[in-house]
């Protein structure tokens, strides 16, 4: 099947040079995503040439710059403060105590003295200097983790419930997710030959070797084969999630394929019988651009176990086959889907697998878990879920944030995960809420867990965390390039106040969920839950509020153009409307769903939704 850029059905090699973005031709003339990345990491410069900065993606890095720094490093003649972003790949957020220990370690040797827990079960490193990257990729690989795959146009980090429950069947998704992230890795060999098995290329040998590099460079006809990705891989990123029936907290409808296991019996006698699939969502868009927009995924098919792998390809292809490669912001599968619909969508994987799919059956999700607090493994041993601030693990002089606001406890939680990990050893899984579930612990050691995590500062009674617990934000300023205002460092001010509010109103207990993101990209998925604080620019948000707890339904756009030191102001007669017109224990997203935006206090809804 030719690969095409979305016009006409012609393959893009057909279409002559010129036509495709400009990181399709970077793909093209790649040599298996090679480029010149070995060369460039020999050069004692501080930053990579564009061309490879697009491939380093594929290698799980971003390159970016401090931006606090950028007017005074300007002023001073300097060039800007680079740094490198790693992402490693964590199939189902599961790795062991001595891989995290050693994340740890490196976290210091070569970064910025903190751990980035994703909210795709994932974690990053920041600040890594680009004389470090090749050391810290090569030391990741040691610990069999791999940074491959973890950015870049290809399948990303496929996401799993992450809770060893007392359902036997569950613990297999994160086996799932793992098969399925190794079936979709790229086969070429260029990340093991450049990170883990070639030699460091000398300046000597860059300078023997340049003369073939550049002939062989702009070659399309790669001597590896890529089955399924093609010479020019996918138009954008692919994400996969695999959800527990009636629990999503994995956010399945924005997946670009979630499947949704379907189960029968309970206990020993459990077994897993298929999966629903819904395809086509994302939440990606660009403010201005209305043909970029989030999408909640649609109902696709029913597959069995055994189908799995070879339906997940073919719907793979059909989205590298037909998908927009001139158009970046419009490359997502999602747009596909909307535009050509799921009929013509799944007659087009049947084709490819040479048979029909029976339709999904009924889907329901009940709650959102996050897993937090003591559960019982089906093993006899225990797990226990702590929530982790924007998913940033260090240490901090400030207060742990709590409704008790006397409490004054320094947060060491680097600190007393490295101490109790090299204690009790326990296993990890990292959750889409980015939180950690500190795992197999024997009954003997709860009481001894517990003492460390709280001399530590750790909360693990979650009741204490109040709507902290369902707060999540992007990194944002100063280091991601896409930012265009903060998240991170701005989000648990603001939950403060929401918080306060609620306690005030005498409804401290309630469950709001607040997601913010600094640009409209959408990687805290914000478009989904209570309240989506979006940024527009520097210290300006737009809010949408409307979606479920369930995050089935998407929210709107209420607010507009809201600036930072307005927030709380904004939301505070949202949230008192809400409390004194609901009905009971309706959640505020169900509440002005159903009552609608006319219902907001001293607001005007968005002239685009009006």
């Amino acid at each position: 099947m030719p690969e095409t850029n979305g016009t006409n059905g012609k393959t893009l090699l057909d279409l002559g040079p010129g036509v495709g973005s400009s990181v399709e031709k970077i793909k093209i003339e790649s040599r298996g995503l090679r480029g010149h990345l070995a060369e460039e990491l020999a050069r004692d410069t501080t930053h990579f040439a564009e061309s490879e900065i697009q491939l380093l993606k594929f290698h799980g890095s971003y390159q970016q710059e401090d931006r606090s720094q950028r007017q005074a490093r300007k002023a001073a003649g300097l060039e800007p403060a680079y740094s490198m972003m790693l992402r490693l790949r964590i199939p189902g957020g599961a790795l062991n105590a001595q891989q995290y220990l050693v994340l740890d370690k490196l976290a210091d040797t070569y970064g910025n003295g903190t751990l980035r827990l994703t909210t795709r079960q994932s974690i990053q490193f920041h600040g890594i200097l680009k004389g470090n990257l090749w050391a810290t990729i090569h030391e990741i690989n040691e610990t069999l983790l791999s940074t491959r795959s973890a950015c870049g146009d290809v399948n990303r980090n496929v996401m799993a419930c992450p809770a060893p429950t007392v359902s036997r069947a569950a613990i297999g998704f994160t086996a799932l997710a793992d098969h399925i992230a190794r079936h979709l890795a790229p086969r070429s060999s260029s990340y093991y030959e450049i990170w883990i098995d070639g030699e460091r290329i000398t300046e000597k040998q860059l300078a023997e070797n340049n003369a073939k590099l550049d002939s062989t460079a702009v070659r399309i006809d790669s001597t590896e084969d890529e089955p399924i990705y093609g010479k020019t891989y996918l138009p954008r990123k692919f994400k996969i999630g695999i959800a527990y029936p009636g629990d999503n907290c994995i956010d399945i409808y924005t997946q670009d394929i979630g499947l949704i296991a379907e189960l029968r019996g309970e206990g020993e006698k459990e077994e897993l019988l298929g999966f629903n699939l819904v395809i086509g969502g994302g939440m990606g868009m660009t403010h201005g651009k209305a043909e970029t927009h989030p999408i909640a995924a649609l109902p696709f098919a029913y597959i069995t176990p055994d189908e799995a792998l070879e339906v997940i390809t073919a719907i793979v292809t059909v989205q590298r086959d037909y998908g927009d490669r001139t158009n970046r912001k419009h490359a997502r599968m999602k747009y596909v889907v909307e535009e050509r619909g799921i009929p013509w969508f799944k007659e087009e994987v049947e084709r490819r697998i040479g048979r029909q799919l029976p339709d999904p059956h009924d889907i329901r999700f009940e709650d959102v878990c996050d897993h937090l607090g003591w559960h019982e493994q089906p093993d006899g041993r225990w797990f226990l879920g702590i929530s982790v601030e924007n998913g940033r693990i260090h240490d901090i002089e400030r207060p742990a944030s709590t409704n008790h606001s006397d409490e004054q406890r320094p947060l060491a939680l680097r600190s007393g995960l490295r101490t109790l990990l090299s204690q009790y050893g326990c296993s990890l899984r990292i959750t889409p809420q980015q939180n950690l579930l500190l795992c197999d612990i024997a009954e003997n050691d709860r009481a001894d867990v517990e003492r460390v995590l709280r001399e530590h500062g750790v909360i693990t009674d979650a009741t204490e965390l109040g709507i902290h617990r369902y707060a999540m934000a992007c990194p944002a300023l100063p280091t991601c390039g896409l930012a265009l205002t903060d998240a991170e460092r701005t989000l648990p001010a603001l939950i403060d106040q929401v918080q306060d509010i609620l306690n005030e109103l005498g409804a401290g207990d309630e469950r709001l969920s607040v997601r913010m993101t600094g640009c409209p990209n959408g990687c805290a998925r914000p478009y989904m839950g209570d309240i989506g604080i979006v940024g527009r620019s520097l210290n300006l948000y737009d809010i949408f509020i409307g979606g479920d707890w369930e995050n089935t339904r998407l929210n709107r756009v209420a607010f507009p153009k809201v600036k930072s030191a307005d927030l709380i102001g904004t939301l505070r007669p949202a949230i008192e409307n809400w409390l004194r017109g609901r009905n009971a224990h309706e959640t505020f997203g169900d509440y002005y769903h159903r009552i609608g935006f006319d219902a907001l206090p001293n607001q005007a809804v968005a002239s685009a939704l009006s």
